[in-house]
């Protein structure tokens, strides 16, 4: 309790959706907790029968505060501080009290349990204990590696798929972020795994993750090639790439299309001509279009090898730009030339650091739900751009599950590091492919392969930590205090001037606070909270990436052991929503698609919601050897064992179980239809209507009856305002929020010719990586061309199909570039 000033504070007011209640605040070590009691019901007040009203708390979790607030008022004004805080689960509370002094000790205090824990080990989930339904159960034996593989057809014992099990990760000595079993070709040995993981970024070479059960081809992931500026090469990586393409025929010797003489066509044809030149203008949708270049791409003269007509293919997530960029550092894309056996697509989806802005914006046209009931502005919404990136990543996942479904082809699938775009992709994808995984358990299953076990950055993008940028105290001079470092604003909750308008004018109404404010200090917008990265302990750190010489020498820093002298706390530009993205698209699945999915919108809410609560240890490191080497396993509990242990109330009652390809709504594959794409009102706490503009579709119905019930502490009127407001669209006037279904697909590229926003750049002379490790080069021929000049020429024939929201001004080109590379 060090660090609690205060510990219980009596006739505490909850604002909430613009209503207040007045009761008890408690601060524990692990929550905030506000205690009142409704006030009594009509039949109480006349002394008819009645269930007597029962006290209400409501707890939140310190983790899970995403801003806190604190704004004084002068003591003379007679009006309450207060402590506003908005959580992670957009839930957004305003407290208010009488005394300035207690609420400056409750901020003090919320602060230090927040953002001074300096360890992942100081949080709720190693010291929580669970009580019945869920002590029983024991989440951690759900997913096995061996039992999942097994389920695929591939064991360590029976190579007939053309895979086995590689151990050379056991000690996760090899390349620390991946699992410590890996499914690769058969026809690999371990030895060539050995020189291919030095061809990659943290040594995250392909390795499976999803073989289809009907035709045997595969989705595998990585992370992106050390190409660099100089072209570097790896035989091996060639070589695993084409035994990765050739297992769904391993009983047929491997021919090796790369050795077949191809007509190629000149570098002047295949790049400079419009990328839709021979395709229709008129084509019904984007995967039509899609499938078109991918098949003209794959299209060749003469006699066909495997692997031609199948159009394998290689999918780098990342803009075209951003892809560019990175090769300017060491990294890159791979050369066609060297895989002539596949066909590369790039997709833009954008990095973590345009995804957090995203989600920022759809904060700030919330922001205001404590102190009113005024619907969000819709307009705002569809300008933060989140429903274009949600369409962009579903796009993506279903370019690959119609390759791998219905052209029978091998997808690779790698962003960066791997582990943030990729894993979006590869999880979505293999929900459209397998029933499986659109059940409960097949569900839990997925996140713990493709997130949990594959690694992804839980600590770093969801801040658990908390950062003191996150915390700031408003009309710090009328408090009395000087300290300049707290009256720094935050700029996440800082907002508008508008917004602290619309603020006063409600609360000023109830007289908590001044209608003036003359001593507010100046407030900058969210994304003034940019600070210079870290490169020490970036995951993103590249210094060490164009001379790599370990396994190890671009590991991220374990979050379980930091350094004694500095504690750990949350770099801000590290955080960004992409687990909630996944847990979006799958919402946009699961709405579209009501019967196929076991289980309801809950069950993907309340998941958000403990990614963020702490109480679970099954999200809080990186990877699989981080949560082994903390011990998480006996430390903590399953995030699963909440689940399981409720199950009923997570469960859809209109699934419809069985799969048959030859009835309709039955089949195995399911798609997401771009234009239905919609605003997940749930999470945000808001009702359908306020968000989508239409009353409640189809997807209400796969809700649980508690699912629309959040814990509010006061009812509302469903924001309904017969009153326009100014600059909203009436109800009856605005459209559903459908994204534009433009498809996702920047660009393909095979080694013959290149279609869409590929740099057309005349490459230098291919470099290799040698059989011993180290780097060479091929000294003579080829152009010689500056980086410098290389990445402008790119930049600058990247004319066309800049995303999903259109072609990209110069200015925003430069800005992605940069923060790619950061």
């Amino acid at each position: 309790m060090e660090r609690t000033r205060i510990a219980r504070v009596d006739e505490v007011k909850l604002v909430r959706r613009g209503e207040q209640v007045e009761g008890t605040l408690h601060l524990t070590p692990h929550h905030l907790i506000f205690c009142h009691t409704p006030p009594p019901s009509l039949d109480e007040l006349n002394g008819l029968p009645s269930h007597k009203t029962k006290p209400r708390e409501l707890w939140i979790t310190y983790p899970i505060i995403k801003t806190c607030t604190l704004r004084l008022t002068h003591h003379t004004s007679h009006l309450p501080s207060s402590i506003r805080l908005r959580c992670r689960d957009f839930t957004f509370v305003c407290f208010c009290f009488a005394d300035e002094k207690k609420a400056r000790d409750v901020y003090d205090s919320i602060k230090a349990w927040t953002c001074k824990l300096g360890r992942v080990e100081k949080l709720y989930a190693f010291t929580y204990q669970p009580q019945s339904p869920e002590k029983e159960v024991n989440g951690w034996d759900l997913y096995d590696a061996r039992r999942e593989w097994k389920r695929l057809g591939i064991s360590e014992k029976d190579s007939e798929k053309g895979w086995r099990i590689s151990n050379i990760n056991l000690d996760y000595g090899f390349s620390p972020t991946y699992p410590a079993l890996l499914a690769v070709p058969s026809a690999i040995s371990d030895n060539t795994l050995n020189y291919a993981g030095r061809y990659r970024s943290r040594a995250r070479l392909p390795v499976l993750t999803y073989l289809h059960p009907v035709n045997n081809c595969s989705i595998t992931r990585s992370s992106q090639p050390l190409v660099g500026v100089r072209g570097n090469r790896s035989i091996q990586d060639e070589k695993l790439l084409l035994a990765i393409f050739s297992t769904s025929h391993s009983n047929q010797p491997h021919t090796n299309p790369s050795s077949r003489p191809r007509s190629r066509q000149s570098p002047q044809s295949s790049s400079s001509g419009s990328p839709t030149r021979d395709i229709p203008a008129n084509l019904p949708d984007p995967e039509t279009l899609e499938d078109q270049m991918i098949s003209r791409t794959s299209t060749e003269d003469g006699p066909r090898v495997y692997g031609a007509q199948q159009h394998n293919l290689i999918v780098d997530a990342r803009p075209t730009v951003n892809a560019l960029a990175m090769q300017a550092v060491g990294l890159g894309s791979e050369n066609m030339d060297n895989y002539r056996f596949a066909t590369k697509a790039y997709l833009g989806i954008d990095n973590i650091h345009v995804m957090r802005d995203s989600l920022h914006k759809v904060i700030d046209t919330l922001k205001d739900s404590d102190v009113t009931n005024i619907p969000p502005n819709r307009e705002s919404l569809m300008k933060s751009g989140w429903l274009k990136h949600i369409t962009g990543v579903l796009d993506g996942a279903s370019l690959i599950a119609r390759q791998v479904a219905l052209q029978h082809s091998h997808v690779l699938i790698h962003c960066s590091d791997g582990w943030d775009r990729t894993s979006q992709l590869s999880a979505l994808s293999q929900l459209c492919l397998d029933p499986y995984y659109r059940t409960l358990e097949g569900f839990i299953v997925l996140v713990e392969k493709d997130w949990l076990s594959f690694g992804h950055m839980f600590n770093h993008r969801s801040g658990f930590l908390s950062s003191e940028k996150w915390f700031s105290i408003e009309n710090e001079r009328v408090g009395g205090n000087s300290d300049s470092h707290t009256q720094r604003a935050s700029l996440s909750n800082s907002g508008s001037g508008a917004g602290h308008a619309l603020e006063n004018a409600f609360l000023s109404a109830k007289g908590f606070f001044n209608k003036d404010n003359s001593s507010r200090e100046s407030f900058v917008d969210s994304d003034g909270e940019l600070q210079p990265y870290d490169q020490s302990s970036s995951p993103s750190n590249t210094k060490s990436t164009s001379k790599r010489t370990s396994n190890n020498s671009r590991d991220p820093p374990s979050a379980a052991s930091p350094d004694p002298k500095h504690a750990a706390t949350t770099k801000v530009k590290e955080t960004s929503p992409i687990f909630h993205q996944f847990l979006d698209a799958t919402y946009q699945l699961l709405a579209q698609h009501p019967t196929r999915f076991q289980f309801n919108e809950r069950f993907l809410r309340r998941l958000l919601y403990h990614l963020y609560s702490c109480q679970y240890g099954t999200f809080l490191y990186n990877n699989e050897r981080e949560r082994v080497e903390n011990k998480v396993m006996q430390r903590t509990r399953s995030v699963w064992d909440y689940f399981l242990g409720r199950r009923e109330q997570f469960l859809n009652p209109r699934y419809e179980e069985g799969v048959d390809d030859n009835v309709r709504g039955k089949e195995r594959l399911v798609l997401p239809r771009a234009g239905e794409v919609r605003w997940w009102s749930e999470v945000f706490g808001r009702e359908d209507r306020e968000m989508n503009g239409l009353p409640p579709s189809s997807s209400s119905a796969i809700t649980s009856p508690a699912a629309s019930s959040r814990n509010t502490l006061a009812s509302t009127n469903g924001g309904t305002t017969t009153t326009p407001i100014p600059g909203r669209a009436t109800e009856e006037t605005i459209a559903p929020p459908a994204a534009i279904p433009s498809s996702v697909l920047m660009g393909l590229e095979t080694a013959e010719q290149k279609v869409g926003a590929v740099p057309p750049i005349k490459q230098s002379s291919p470099g290799y990586v040698l059989n011993d490790g180290s780097e060479g080069g091929s000294g003579g021929g080829g152009e010689k061309v500056s980086v410098g000049d290389r990445l402008a020429a790119g930049i600058k024939g990247m004319g066309l199909g800049k995303g999903v929201g259109g072609k990209k001004p110069e200015k925003l080109e430069r800005e992605m570039m940069e923060v790619e590379m950061q």
